[in-house]
């Protein structure tokens, strides 16, 4: 390159150079000088293919058996060696890097129909929250068809967690498809080889109580679920990459701003946005179950006889007329520590803390330890408020509790708000039936004859949509397996 550049200089320099001189000035011959001047293009040595004498005979043989067939190079080359191959392995494997036979992986592609699928997935980030490094979880619920998709946070990324942000997805939803397409994580999968794989058993009943059919991808098969991959590095380059949050909640705030966002996005592929694609599909997705599904590792506890629970180091305290009985605990979003009653009604909310030997009271569960709880004036209004058709439990409380009637009913309207109002009735008509008006008489009538299943008939709420005093009525259905945990 250094002679084609000298000479083309020289030329222009002085035309009268001939080739044969400025052939004897640089020491080279003169029909180099002669396609030096010829060319346009700077010279570039390229080496001659050659192929190795020893594969020569079992070119075409590699190349089909690699390429048609998709034998591994390995046992090419083993093949070869039989057939009479002399060569070296190095020389076997740099004609193989000449020909570019690399495997490569095509997929046919596949369209889902409406409500056919759903695919779900998760991914760890760590993000700036009121000034500190938290690590939270991001888990999204996509629909196949549409690409509408449901984000949903978390502080854990245990069963309960994964288990509680599906189930918050399809109240969003309204709806939930006939399949949903998971991973081999093990709160989905007890054994994922394909030989001996097993579902995991609470998986399982999750599944049946919503009614879906649960799908996995096999172990490093990324693609069959890559609708719902994707969209994680949009979340992390478009919303988690730079931004910082005063707190989880208003990260939890801001997570379905974007989501909103996203939904209301051109699709390159389906070419319409997921809002408009979801509107048509959303009357097709198999309708919800009556009951929210809460059976996943929920712990007992005992209430001591000043309201409060123990809960990882800490103190929690519950309403009042559950102190010496037993409640369920899970922690929501890992960092909500929730509190049910024998009957699966929700009594309690505490936001867990960080620290330990902390004593965390909220005062209203306190009230009927007030001083106007004996204002019989006050509780008659309220109760007759609650109850108009009931005037005559008033009556007979008074008449057969002269002394302390005011007390009693101040217990029952403070049960009453955590029973339903037909529940409430037919206590009445039983003291009635016994000629026993008490508050603990009422107390337990309703928990030996009031079931669960009975708390709630209503169609579910999102939980996004609900204020304190509705998500206390939800119904919460719990696997009888539960039970055996603690026996």
């Amino acid at each position: 390159m250094d002679d084609w550049i000298t000479i083309k200089t020289l030329k222009s320099r002085n035309r009268s150079l001939g080739t044969r001189e400025i052939a004897k000035l640089l020491g080279i011959s003169r029909n180099t000088v002669k396609r030096a001047l010829k060319s346009k293009d700077i010279p570039r040595y390229v080496r001659t293919k050659r192929i190795n004498p020893e594969i020569e005979p079992f070119k075409e043989y590699i190349v089909q058996q690699i390429s048609l067939k998709g034998l591994i190079c390995s046992r090419v080359l083993n093949d070869i060696i039989s057939k009479g191959y002399k060569g070296s392995k190095s020389a076997f494997y740099r004609y193989l890097s000449k020909l570019n036979l690399k495997e490569k992986r095509t997929f046919y592609p596949y369209e889902t129909k409406e409500a056919e699928q759903g695919q779900f997935d998760w991914s760890p980030y760590t993000i700036v929250i009121n000034g500190e490094l938290t690590k939270v979880f991001v888990f999204n619920y996509l629909l196949g068809f549409s690409r509408y998709r449901i984000y949903q946070a978390s502080l854990s990324e245990s069963q309960s967690s994964v288990f509680e942000a599906i189930e918050d997805s399809l109240i969003e939803l309204g709806g939930t498809p006939s399949r949903l397409q998971t991973d081999n994580a093990k709160c989905f999968v007890k054994n994922p080889s394909r030989d001996n794989f097993s579902w995991n058993e609470r998986y399982i009943a999750f599944c049946g109580h919503y009614g879906f059919q649960p799908s996995r991808s096999l172990p490093r098969h990324p693609w069959s679920k890559g609708k719902v991959e994707n969209p994680f590095h949009y979340l992390e380059e478009h919303f988690i990459k730079g931004n910082q949050f005063s707190s989880f909640e208003d990260f939890l705030f801001r997570l379905k701003d974007f989501q909103d966002l996203v939904n209301n996005r051109f699709h390159t592929t389906t070419r319409q946005t997921p809002q408009v694609l979801f509107d048509k599909e959303k009357d097709l997705l198999l309708p919800l179950a009556q009951t929210r599904y809460v059976g996943i590792k929920e712990q007992v506890r005992k209430v001591t006889s000043d309201c409060l629970i123990s809960f990882y180091g800490n103190r929690y305290s519950v309403p009042s007329i559950f102190a010496l009985r037993e409640v369920w605990v899970r922690v929501s979003k890992g960092y909500i520590l929730e509190v049910y009653s024998s009957g699966n009604v929700l009594i309690a909310e505490h936001r867990l803390s960080s620290q330990k030997g902390k004593v965390i009271i909220e005062k209203s569960h306190y009230k009927n330890h007030m001083v106007e709880k004996g204002n019989w004036e006050r509780l008659s209004q309220t109760f007759i408020e609650q109850y108009p058709e009931q005037g005559w439990f008033l009556d007979k409380l008074k008449t057969q509790k002269r002394i302390n009637y005011s007390y009693h009913l101040s217990q029952i309207l403070i049960i009453a708000d955590y029973y339903p109002y037909d529940a409430l009735v037919k206590a009445f008509f039983s003291c009635k039936d016994y000629n026993v008006y008490t508050c603990s008489f009422i107390k337990g009538y309703l928990e030996n004859n009031f079931s669960s299943a009975d708390i709630m008939k209503t169609k579910i709420t999102p939980i996004s949509h609900l204020s304190r005093e509705n998500i206390k009525s939800i119904s919460i259905k719990r696997s009888l397996e539960q039970y055996k945990l603690f026996n």
